[in-house]
């Protein structure tokens, strides 16, 4: 993507890596230098051609080499909750009405929107329950609450989460200034659980093939499966070893009938290259996540590796 924007001199507002995958973007001209005489003299010192992108070119156009984004920061925006207009009521709405949306959406609060531009507030379980036992009398949605809290779509995901945690919510206000999204602490509890899934399912899986190995092969042999171009890294046990190096031990027939485990070996050391190979994507953290067929492959391995277990396989 970032190769074709170059070549034709274009840019995104905002950058496409910055925003939910559904998210609107507007392409706009790259900013360019000033030329004279067909340079341009930039602090006394650097020199530009047409076309070239200014230094003072936003974050939004602003890359490293190889094509990577110079803020790889994970934002707020990019949850899909983050992008999904809250339901809300009108300030002079009844309690009433607010009460059945709540209910009939299973809400724990609701904005109180003269627009999309304009939030007046968040009616919350909270908010009624106190004024309420209070004795505070009121008709309307307004009569019952409370400042909104809002963040902009560019806030860091991991920024925002102490204000999640402590209002319950916040409201994301977008690029055009609209309130584009209601971010909750179950959105949060979703996004890490995508997060972490990969990880705690590689970490499974590599100790069932540990367990696997186990004391079933000499020294030698554990470090005859060494990768060739680590040769000086100091190898005593399997525990020393990577997805690759186990490939490695496990491919050749005389190594895998020392597990005396009745299960094809070509199939296993094939699904375990496989896992290998979705190891290495999730280690160098692909920003745009683990593809759900992975996360499909990783849980049924697993499931695999544990009912070997279970049945005294292994």
């Amino acid at each position: 993507m970032r190769a074709y924007l170059k070549e034709a001199g274009l840019v995104t507002t905002p950058d496409f890596e910055f925003v939910y995958i559904d998210s609107s973007i507007a392409f706009a001209l790259a900013p360019t230098k000033a030329v004279v005489s067909g340079t341009a003299s930039i602090t006394g010192s650097a020199t530009a051609t047409i076309g070239e992108p200014s230094p003072e070119v936003s974050a939004s156009a602003s890359v490293l080499l190889g094509g990577a984004s110079s803020d790889p920061t994970y934002r707020i925006g990019k949850l899909a909750s983050a992008n999904n207009p809250p339901i809300g009521v009108k300030p002079d709405s009844s309690l009433q009405e607010a009460v059945t949306v709540m209910l009939s959406h299973d809400f724990s609060q609701l904005p109180v929107m003269q627009s999309e531009f304009a939030v007046k507030g968040v009616v919350s379980w909270t908010s009624i329950g106190s004024r309420l036992a209070l004795g505070k009398a009121g008709q309307k949605a307004s009569d019952f609450m409370e400042p909104a809290n809002e963040i902009s779509a560019d806030t860091s995901l991991f920024a925002a989460i102490a204000k999640i945690v402590a209002n319950q919510y916040v409201l994301i206000r977008g690029a055009a200034n609209r309130i584009v999204g209601i971010v909750t602490p179950s959105d949060l509890s979703i996004q890490f659980g995508q997060l972490a899934e990969p990880f705690l399912l590689l970490g499974e899986i590599e100790n069932h093939v540990r367990r696997l190995i186990g004391d079933k092969f000499s020294v030698d042999e554990v470090k005859a499966a060494r990768d060739p171009a680590d040769a000086a890294r100091d190898v005593k046990s399997v525990a020393d070893l990577g997805f690759g190096e186990y490939v490695r031990l496990l491919s050749k027939p005389e190594r895998w009938s020392k597990l005396n485990l009745a299960v094809d070996r070509a199939v296993f050391v094939a699904q375990l290259d496989q896992i290998r190979g979705i190891r290495n994507d999730v280690m160098h953290f692909d920003p745009d996540g683990v593809a759900e067929e992975d996360l499909v492959t990783l849980r049924k391995f697993g499931r695999f590796l544990m009912t070997l277990q279970e049945l005294g396989a292994t």
